[in-house]
């Protein structure tokens, strides 16, 4: 008879005591081979599974149903049944293993679903185990096979082969209602940041249709706004055409904006310091370089390309540098302020003006990618106010903005942490 050891986690709530049981899957859970063959269900709930959202109606998570003409041999998930998906993703190249939290549902025949044995294992224990890509994969890896397509060969009862350290339900139970609340908590923050981002879009389009207002120091209404073209605004300084195989994350003494990370990932109001912005290349010459095209606090980096128009002509700006030097790369093109007309840290809200971004759509050419010339902009019209009501509403929208960092950061760190405990309170 085989020997199971035991193993103690390095984090455990004070009042459990003893080893972690080395247990089969099997004695957790067993194989549902309940099918959807009465047609309770139909395609409007059916299910997939999300490495980042767990299990979600199909729909509503990919905007359409992707089932079959008939679900009549779909599997049948109830609340509280752990489903195994039998598709890889790049964290979990084996599938990954999720709890069903909310309504009932059906599943395709690429899904296995499993019934919790309430007797030997909490379900919400179960799905945090494997919420960790490092156990999901460690416990997978050994049991499928891959066909030539990438597929998985495994049926669904082999799944439940293999053993993983369990506690006592007590313990399950304690552990999963203390990863309950900290989910809890970073739901919350993501709904206050959620909320905060709707409130600035909804002031946003309330200034820059004049419906709200500034007044000055005396309370004296600001001058009316003037109508101009982005020409008179800006001027346009050369960028480079760099590709990726140019940049690297580690070693030079000049950065590099590309245009890509103005689409994915960089703040309209662009910090240096608190941005992931790649190096250029030291073998690259840059010796004949004008100093003049090195960005300058308040220049805007357009994104001249896009394969789509809520992106075509999205943009930063340059709020602080420090003492590095950095470029504007790859389709970009990069706009300086005329500082007697455009007060710094205005100029990247006013370039999310609604009006502005439809003028931008509007002249954009290509088909399956969309160009964006400088001479194209400078015509773009912009709705400009006094210096000093610029001042006022940059510094309004930058106090929201900071509020929705902090909010962003408050998640960030609570993952974290979740992350850090996960990965102690379980025995691997």
């Amino acid at each position: 008879m085989e020997k199971l050891t035991g193993k103690i986690p390095e984090i455990r709530f004070p009042e459990f005591k003893g080893e972690w049981e080395h247990k089969r899957l099997s004695e957790l859970l067993s194989e549902s081979k309940k099918l959807n063959t009465d047609l309770k269900y139909d395609k409007g709930e059916v299910l997939s599974v999300s490495g980042e959202l767990g299990i979600v109606n199909q729909i509503e998570h990919l905007g359409r149903s992707y089932a079959g003409e008939s679900v009549h041999n779909y599997g049948v998930v109830e609340t509280g049944d752990i489903v195994y998906t039998k598709s890889p993703l790049k964290a979990n190249p084996f599938g990954i293993i999720k709890l069903n939290k909310g309504k009932a549902g059906i599943v395709s025949t690429l899904y296995a679903v499993y019934k919790v044995k309430e007797k030997n294992a909490v379900g919400e224990f179960l799905d945090y185990y494997f919420s960790l890509d490092a156990n999901t994969n460690r416990y997978l890896r050994p049991l499928v096979k891959k066909g030539a397509k990438n597929d998985m060969k495994i049926n669904n009862a082999y799944v439940l082969h293999d053993r993983i350290f369990a506690p006592t339900i007590p313990e399950q139970k304690r552990i999963a209602a203390f990863f309950d609340v900290l989910e809890k908590r970073i739901t919350q923050l993501k709904k206050k940041k959620d909320l905060l981002e709707q409130y600035k879009k909804g002031v946003m389009q309330k200034i820059f249709s004049q419906e709200i207002r500034f007044k000055d120091e005396n309370g004296r209404d600001f001058p009316d706004w003037s109508l101009v073209e982005f020409e008179e605004l800006y001027c346009y300084k050369t960028t480079n055409s760099l590709s990726r195989e140019n940049l690297n994350y580690s070693i030079g003494k000049i950065k590099n904006i590309h245009y890509g990370d103005i689409h994915t990932k960089y703040k309209s109001q662009f910090h240096l310091a608190s941005e992931y912005v790649p190096f250029i290349n030291p073998e690259v010459d840059l010796t004949g370089l004008n100093e003049d095209v090195y960005c300058k606090v308040g220049d805007l980096i357009i994104a001249d390309a896009s394969e789509d128009y809520k992106d075509i002509g999205k943009c930063i700006e340059i709020s602080s540098i420090g003492n590095e030097k950095i470029l504007a790369g790859l389709h970009t093109i990069l706009a300086r302020p005329n500082q007697n007309k455009v007060q710094i840290g205005y100029g990247g809200y006013a370039m999310q003006d609604q009006n502005i971004r439809l003028q931008i759509q509007r002249i954009a050419q290509g088909t399956k990618v969309l160009g964006l010339s400088s001479k194209m902009l400078s015509k773009v019209k912009v709705n400009l106010p006094s210096k000093l009501e610029q001042t006022k509403i940059a510094n309004l929208l930058s106090a929201i903005d900071q509020k929705i960092s902090h909010c962003q950061q408050q998640i960030e760190q609570t993952t974290q942490w979740k992350k850090g405990l996960l990965q102690k309170m379980f025995c691997a």
